[in-house]
């Protein structure tokens, strides 16, 4: 597995350790991840393949907490066959067998029994794909099975009620064995689910996408999801051509970037190949990495 970024970088904010696991490697079209931005500007900052492809971090986050483990995001799993693999360009396969999210956990001494609580951003295959696995014998089980998985309940419909333009992101074998299971917290809006870590609805990619708040003595980091996929990604119009309500998304980063530059957020990037986390600057004109 080569990933495009260390398996595991690890930071306090405030009394809570976290880990930025690296779930595996991606890559997407710089076109559709860009949206209406022009080639010439995006590839500056992003290369682009021989296939138009840019690479693209799946990164989680482990929250050490007292009320047990957190993750936040789950990567892809290992139930993808290899022209799936191929188009998305994924690169997520760890050691004897097991996904390269599976081998960040064993780096720092944990199994996935160890996990409490996961948080979904949302359910796209390459966030909440991780939530289950296929087992030898091709049955699929939830991943996590000591764990109660977060989601918005405007998500979970969402995504069992999908369309022609949402379906190829929405794959049932990724959350249907987690209903079944009973293992759903579903939750509606900002709520906190433990102390420190609260959800906060960031709708535009999707309708229930959320963003996860973790705050601890005063020092706050904020788990952007889909909202912000990589520091590119951070003048308000740089948005994403997977956005299903790309002006929903325009208005939601004005709002919470404002509010992470008032606030001395730390910005944690789901998707950058190169940056897990880093501080936000505004120049009067567009918002960037703080120098």
């Amino acid at each position: 597995m080569s990933a495009p970024q260390p398996l595991v970088e690890s930071r306090m904010i405030g009394s809570l350790k976290i880990h930025a696991l690296q779930a595996g490697g991606q890559k997407l079209d710089g076109g559709a991840m860009f949206g209406v931005v022009p080639k010439p500007l995006w590839e500056r900052r992003i290369p682009a393949d021989e296939r138009n492809r840019i690479p693209l971090g799946m990164r989680c986050i482990l929250v050490e907490h007292d009320g047990g483990l957190v993750l936040i995001d789950c990567g892809a799993g290992n139930k993808e066959n290899d022209r799936f693999i191929d188009i998305y360009g994924i690169e997520n396969r760890g050691e004897n067998g097991r996904t390269a999210l599976e081998d960040a956990l064993a780096k720092l001494g944990h199994t996935t029994d160890d996990i409490k609580v996961v948080i979904d951003s949302h359910l796209h295959f390459d966030h909440g794909g991780g939530n289950t696995y296929v087992d030898e014998a091709g049955a699929v089980h939830p991943a996590f099975a000591k764990a109660r998985y977060v989601v918005q309940r405007g998500e979970l419909d969402y995504a069992t009620h999908t369309n022609e333009r949402t379906a190829a992101s929405y794959l049932p074998h990724n959350f249907a064995p987690i209903v079944k299971a009973g293992l759903f917290d579903l939750v509606e809006g900002e709520k906190e689910i433990v102390p420190g870590i609260t959800v906060i609805p960031t709708p535009g990619h999707v309708p229930f996408h959320q963003g996860i708040l973790i705050e601890s003595k005063g020092e706050k980091a904020f788990f952007l999801g889909d909202l912000v996929p990589t520091a590119a990604h951070l003048p308000l119009p740089w948005i994403m051509g997977y956005d299903v309500e790309p002006l929903v998304t325009l208005e939601t980063k004005r709002a919470i970037l404002a509010r992470a530059l008032k606030e001395e957020w730390l910005l944690l990037f789901e998707h950058d190949a190169t940056h897990a986390w880093d501080r936000l600057a505004h120049d009067g004109k567009s918002y960037g990495l703080a120098p």
